[in-house]
């Protein structure tokens, strides 16, 4: 059965976190714990070249082979993108459990502690999407399609709400007129969408229901 797990957005602003392998996967994720503000290690013995050019710019630490025991002292987050071993894995986990630190291993929940969705970003706007490890797939499919919704004009109006807030709170002193204020800034927003489902399902589901 599925974890889905209890959904929170982790603050790793100045924080050690180790990324473990070197291709485009690793690089992404390396990316959004930087634009987070972590600290970020890599271990691998290669790195494709937008990590090369992370570690040439300082902005990352590597560690040119495999993982180590204590690359994992003190860190607050660990995000294995090897898939191939098993074992590795497993063993990751069990020191994970002892040394009480966070284990994202990708597409292997059973051997993490921490799950990482997929995020929809637009300007202030995080929206995770999370198949709770059952359908990766779709978790991606998603985001794409809900980036193409929340569009460039979804930007600047949550950039205009952003303001909103900000002069209400400066020149409204009472509490309950300022929420009524930001209620009537939404109101009126609206998110509408259909769905279209792969025929591949539709025709089993056919089946099924014959």
């Amino acid at each position: 059965m599925a974890n889905s797990g209890f959904p929170i957005t982790l603050d790793v602003k100045g924080r050690p976190c180790v990324v473990l392998g070197g291709d485009e996967e690793a690089a992404d994720k390396v990316q959004r714990l930087l634009d987070a503000g972590a600290k970020v290690t890599v271990v691998a013995p290669t790195l494709n070249d937008a990590l090369r050019k992370l570690t040439a710019a300082a902005k990352v630490i590597h560690r040119v082979r495999l993982f180590r025991g204590q690359d994992a002292d003190g860190v607050f987050l660990v995000i294995n993108t090897l898939r191939t071993d098993e074992d590795f894995s497993r063993s990751l986990y069990e020191m994970a459990a002892k040394e009480r630190f966070l284990l994202c291993s990708l597409d292997q929940p059973a051997y993490s502690n921490a799950w990482l969705p997929a995020v929809v970003s637009r300007g202030h706007l995080r929206c995770a999407v999370s198949t709770s490890g059952t359908a990766p797939a779709l978790a991606s499919r998603l985001r794409q399609d809900m980036e193409e919704i929340f569009d460039d004009t979804f930007q600047s109006f949550l950039e205009w709400l952003s303001s909103v807030r900000e002069s209400v709170q400066d020149a409204e002193a009472d509490a309950e007129r300022r929420r009524t204020l930001l209620r009537d800034a939404v109101n009126g927003f609206k998110l509408k969408g259909s769905i279209e489902y792969p025929k591949a399902w539709l025709d089993e589901r056919a089946k099924v229901k014959s």
